[in-house]
C-alpha cells in the first residue's frame, strides 16, 4: 500500500529516470549540450518537483480549468482521505507487531502493563502491541545445566565454589553439575530476577555445603558419593519449591571429588598407609578365621572324647558292680553251686582263648600227633588280638619268631599246671 501511495504521488526513486536532476523550466541553458542522465542530480529541483506533485494532488482548479494565480489551494477532503489511508497503514503495522510465533516445547507469558495476563502454547499467537502488552517466550522442554566448581571442563576449576569444609574439619574439592527443567514458566519469570542459571547455581552450592558440612571426609570421598548427590538433590528441590522458582531438579552428577591440590601428595601417602593397614588387618583376620575354628573343633573333639571315655568307664564300672552284686546274691543263696559254676565259666573262657591239646591216656594209643606249627600260629594270633584290644591305637600284625612262640607254649603249660593245682585245692576243700 505504501508503494502504491508513492507511485500515486509520482515520486520516482530510480536513478535511470531521464529527468533525474533536471529543472523542467528556467534551466534550459544549463542543460544545453548535455545528454539525458548526464551530470549530478539537482536536489533542489527534486524537492520542487515533489512539492509540485503534492500540490497537484491535494490542490483544486478554478472554474475555467486553469490554475489559480496564487497556486493550488489544498483540498481538505482529499487531504483527509490520504491522512486516513496513511493512518490505517500505520495502525495495521502497529497491530501486526503484536503477532508472534511460539515453537513446540515453548510457552509464552503475556503481560499487560507488566502484570500477568495469560500464557500461550505453541503456534501462532497475537497480543496487543507495545506499550499495552508484551510477551516473553520460555523454553519449558529444554534440560538446563548449572555447573558448580568448574565451567565447561573439570580442569577449569573455580576454587571459590569447589572448596568446602567437612564435619571433621577437613577441606575437600567437589565439582558437580545440576540438571533441571522449568515446570512453571510464570513462576520462573516473576520469581527469578535474572532468568538464568545463577540462582540455581547458588542454591546448589548452598545445598551441597550443608550436606558436606555434616559428613566426614572419607565418607564423601569414597562410599558416600551417591548419598551426598541424593541428599543434595532433595535439599535443592525443597529450596526451589520454597522460593517458588518453577524449576524441577532432575539430576545431580558428581564430576570430581578429591582433596585440594596443595595437600594431594600427603593425602595419597595417608591413603596408601590406610590401604596397608587394611591389608594387614585382612591378613590377620584370614589367619584368625583359619586357626580359631580349627582350635575350637579340636577342643570340642577332645571334650567329646573325654566325655565318651568317662561315660564308658562309668558304665563299665556300674556294670561290673551290678554283676558282682548279682553274683554275690546268688553265692549267698548257694555257695557250692555258684562256686562250681564260676569255676566252669572261668575254665571255659581260658580254654576257649588258649591252645590246648587234650590227650586221653587211657585210650592206649601209642602214636600221638601234635600240630605244633598250627598251635604256634594260633597262639601268636591270640596274643596279637589281646594286644589290639588293650592298645588305644590299632597296631600292625606282628609275626612271632620261633623263640617267642616257644615262650608262649611254656606260658600256656605254666597256666595249665597252675589251673590243676587250683582244682586240687578246691577239691581238697
Amino acid at each position: 500500500m505504501l508503494v502504491s501511495l508513492i507511485r500515486r504521488l509520482g515520486v520516482k526513486l530510480s536513478l535511470n529516470d531521464p529527468r533525474w536532476g533536471r529543472r523542467p523550466e528556467g534551466d534550459n541553458k544549463k542543460q544545453e549540450g548535455r545528454k539525458p542522465g548526464e551530470g549530478p542530480p539537482d536536489l533542489d529541483q527534486m524537492w520542487r518537483d515533489f512539492n509540485a506533485r503534492l500540490n497537484r494532488m491535494f490542490g483544486q482548479k478554478n472554474n475555467g480549468g486553469t490554475p489559480e494565480p496564487g497556486g493550488y489551494r489544498p483540498d481538505m477532503k482529499g487531504a483527509g482521505l490520504t491522512a486516513g489511508v496513511v493512518g490505517a497503514v500505520i495502525v495495521f503495522i502497529w497491530l501486526a507487531s503484536g503477532a508472534f510465533i511460539v515453537q513446540e516445547g515453548q510457552s509464552a507469558v503475556v503481560t499487560t502493563f507488566g502484570k500477568l495476563s495469560h500464557t500461550t502454547g505453541a503456534g501462532f499467537n497475537w497480543r496487543w502491541p507495545y506499550p499495552f502488552q508484551s510477551h516473553e517466550i520460555v523454553n519449558v522442554s529444554q534440560v538446563r545445566t548449572a555447573e558448580v566448581g568448574y565451567r565447561g571442563s573439570v580442569r577449569a576449576k573455580n576454587s571459590k565454589e569447589s572448596l568446602m569444609l567437612t564435619d571433621d574439619e577437613n577441606i575437600i574439592d567437589i565439582q558437580f553439575a545440576v540438571q533441571y527443567t522449568l515446570k512453571d514458566p510464570v513462576a520462573w519469570i516473576f520469581n527469578n530476577r535474572d532468568h538464568d542459571d545463577d540462582t540455581i547455581r547458588q542454591i546448589a552450592e548452598t545445598a551441597i555445603r550443608e550436606v558436606v558440612g555434616k559428613s566426614k571426609m572419607d565418607f564423601v570421598l569414597y562410599e558416600g558419593r551417591e548419598k551426598v548427590a541424593i541428599d543434595t538433590h532433595k535439599l535443592m528441590q525443597s529450596i526451589v519449591d520454597r522460593y517458588a522458582l518453577g524449576a524441577q531438579i532432575t539430576n545431580v552428577t558428581m564430576q570430581s571429588v578429591q582433596p585440594p591440590e596443595q595437600v594431594q601428595s600427603a593425602f595419597d601417602d595417608a591413603v596408601k598407609a590406610g590401604q596397608d593397614r587394611a591389608r594387614a588387618r585382612s591378613e590377620g583376620e584370614a589367619y584368625a578365621n583359619n586357626v580359631i575354628p580349627s582350635s575350637r573343633g579340636n577342643a570340642i573333639r577332645l571334650t567329646q572324647e573325654a566325655e565318651a571315655y568317662r561315660a564308658m568307664v562309668v558304665e563299665n564300672a556300674t556294670g561290673n558292680a551290678a554283676r558282682f552284686t548279682s553274683v554275690l546274691s546268688e553265692y549267698q543263696k548257694a555257695p557250692g553251686v555258684t562256686r562250681d559254676r564260676m569255676y566252669l565259666d572261668t575254665m571255659q573262657t581260658i580254654f576257649s582263648s588258649a591252645s590246648k591239646v587234650l590227650v586221653d591216656a587211657k585210650s592206649g594209643s601209642n602214636l600221638l600227633y601234635l600240630p605244633l606249627d598250627k598251635l604256634i600260629a594260633q597262639a601268636a594270633a591270640n596274643d596279637v588280638a589281646a594286644t589290639t584290644r588293650t592298645a588305644p591305637a590299632p597296631a600292625a600284625p606282628v609275626t612271632t619268631p620261633p623263640q617267642e612262640a616257644m615262650q608262649t607254649v611254656e606260658n600256656i603249660r605254666h597256666r595249665d599246671s597252675r589251673s590243676r593245682e587250683n582244682s586240687r585245692d578246691r577239691e581238697s576243700r
